[in-house]
């Protein structure tokens, strides 16, 4: 698929991953719209590379069919989705003193990480449904996983949960979609400098990235944007999960 001149959505694309995956498709030609809850990023976001911002809560259901629609309605019908939209905050089933983690901040992860995901991506596909094709395609999503689906850490309980969530619909939602030439695809990135790791002092940054086989560093949101183009880009990639990792596996904490 072709990116220049399609409409695209990037949930969670003010900045981070989704931001790199907005300037890779702006600079590529697409009408980008951004789905994001920070509404300052978003905006500027927006100015720096000609898309259009919506504030949204990916849990909302009626406000996510309202944005696409919306989306449309200033770019024609999206055909490509990234999602990017997620939160991390770390949390011990047990804590020290002994009490067990709030279910409703295992809720709220699970909520906005794989739930959210799921919102978007059903309403982006039942936005398609009936769509002429473009050539043998309709469209793509590609959804953002984390290595930590497979190798969650201590206190990753709840992200890791959401995240091995997201990892896991992939191939069903492949098949089922697949009648309307509709690709679903994950990436699950590993140790990337994003907004979170860039608060970090240098020392802990270097510490990170020194974990990481080869390159021997922290991932460039730019790489995972990259990737994203190569999905777009190559329609035999449907139904998988790539890890951007450079090889690492995740220690217990």
């Amino acid at each position: 698929m072709q990116i220049d001149g399609l409409a695209a959505i990037v949930t969670g694309g003010a900045s981070g991953l989704g931001g790199a995956a907005v300037d890779m498709l702006a600079q590529a030609g697409a009408r980008i719209t951004i789905f994001d809850m920070n509404e300052e990023a978003g905006e500027a976001k927006a100015r720096q590379t000609g898309a259009a911002f919506i504030k949204l809560d990916v849990t909302d259901e009626a406000a996510v069919e309202a944005a696409i629609a919306k989306a449309e309605g200033m770019h024609g019908k999206a055909r490509i989705l990234v999602n990017c939209a997620g939160i991390g905050p770390p949390g011990k089933v047990v804590s020290r003193d002994g009490a067990a983690m709030p279910l409703a901040e295992f809720s709220k992860v699970v909520q906005i990480n794989l739930i959210g995901t799921f919102n978007v991506l059903s309403k982006f596909a039942a936005a398609l449904h009936g769509a002429d094709r473009l050539g043998e395609e309709g469209g793509v999503i590609i959804n953002t996983a984390s290595v930590a689906a497979f190798e969650g850490q201590i206190g990753q309980a709840a992200y890791s949960a959401s995240k091995g969530g997201v990892a896991g619909l992939t191939l069903p939602v492949a098949r089922e979609l697949a009648r309307h030439g509709i690709r679903v695809m994950t990436i699950a990135p590993g140790l990337f400098l994003t907004p979170m790791l860039e608060g970090l002092p240098q020392e802990a940054q270097d510490s990170l990235g020194a974990q990481v086989p080869f390159p021997n560093r922290l991932g460039a949101p730019a790489e995972f944007a990259a990737l994203v183009a190569s999905i777009i880009d190559n329609p035999m990639l449907n139904g998988e999960t790539i890890r951007l990792d450079g090889a690492i596996r995740m220690a217990p904490k």
